[in-house]
């Protein structure tokens, strides 16, 4: 992919993101202002946090598509704080427009945090980038233990308003993507079980919510969300006897999100959302078992599960979510779509 087509793309996901947001959603009124239900990749910093991980991700090693900002980059950055080695494939090489960071910069925040790390410039919907992906990671660092899908594209139109080629960006970065970078890791997924390092895949989608409120709210988007999630639901049968937990993860409340400050009011809508740390520390926390209480080894505990960040914390001996907010009262938090 061409530098100007890779911005190209990257601009008509953050201006569909922008206006499908206030075209698709009632707002909910919040510190004067109208605060529209999201989600999103691209989030914020928070201070010391309530979660104490019970386990370490310290020399496992994380294969991630996004993750140059946002809620990706906190997850891998918390992977980072152990000792993690994390490679991230994502499209951004040069600076975006609009968002900061690129996958360069996000792999110097992850050594500085502790961690090591291998940026790679590649598209989630390239085979041959995914592929080399896979392989670099196996190259650098021996193998892959963890796979975390988190490069998603949103779009809220309704049916008549949605462009097809929107729709297909949607289905081949979230479903299409998903399903290929979790595949082509399946043998080193299988190897890190047998070796006894413990398999996981982890995708950031939503818990399979059949009413039919979500699909005719925004029928293209809650698509490309659910093939996700029906990729943890097939893949935790397909793989239950090969050791690799396959799970989602998803927030509870509207994530602060640099689209969302983007936006005109967005310094105060994002005062009704949670930080991205709050996913990171759920993440961790799935990925190190620390979520599954006084009984860890029930395998059958650990996959075909769709968490949600409080969920999980909450198992983890969290009981005071306030530090992961960033303004409001906790009761007067946006709460995110799909639940």
């Amino acid at each position: 992919m061409t530098q100007k087509s890779q911005t190209a793309v990257e601009t008509l996901q953050f201006s569909d993101f922008k206006s499908s947001i206030q075209q698709c959603y009632s707002p909910v009124t919040c510190l004067g202002y109208s605060v529209f239900m999201t989600s999103s990749n691209d989030a914020s910093a928070s201070p010391v946090l309530p979660y104490q991980g019970r386990g370490s991700l310290k020399g496992r090693t994380l294969l991630m598509s996004g993750g140059s900002r946002g809620i990706g980059l906190a997850v891998a950055t918390r992977a980072a704080r152990d000792g993690a080695n994390i490679v991230i494939m994502a499209k951004t090489g040069e600076p975006h427009p609009k968002l900061q960071g690129t996958v360069f910069t996000a792999a110097e925040q992850l050594e500085a945090a502790g961690g090591q790390a291998l940026p790679l410039v590649g598209d989630v919907r390239n085979d041959g980038d995914v592929a080399a992906a896979v392989d670099a990671a196996v190259e650098r660092f021996g193998g892959i233990d963890v796979v975390i899908n988190n490069a998603s594209a949103i779009d809220l139109s309704r049916t008549d308003e949605i462009d097809m080629k929107r729709y297909d960006l949607m289905q081949d970065i979230n479903v299409r993507g998903t399903f290929l970078l979790s595949k082509l890791a399946l043998p080193s997924l299988r190897k890190a079980a047998q070796d006894g390092r413990g398999a996981h895949i982890l995708t950031l989608s939503p818990p399979l919510n059949l009413d039919p409120k979500w699909a005719g709210m925004h029928l293209a988007y809650t698509m490309a969300k659910y093939g996700m999630s029906l990729t943890t639901l097939g893949l935790a049968e397909e793989l239950k006897n090969d050791g690799v937990a396959v799970n989602s993860l998803w927030p509870c409340t509207l994530i602060d999100t640099a689209a969302i400050r983007n936006m005109p009011g967005g310094a105060q809508i994002v005062q009704a959302a949670r930080t991205s740390e709050i996913m990171a520390d759920a993440a961790h926390a799935v990925l190190t078992g620390a979520h599954l209480g006084p009984d860890p080894d029930r395998p059958a505990s650990n996959t075909g599960n769709f968490y949600t960040d409080e969920q999980v914390l909450r198992a983890a001996g969290v009981s005071d979510f306030r530090p992961y907010s960033l303004g409001v009262p906790e009761e007067k938090l946006v709460p995110d779509i799909f639940l």
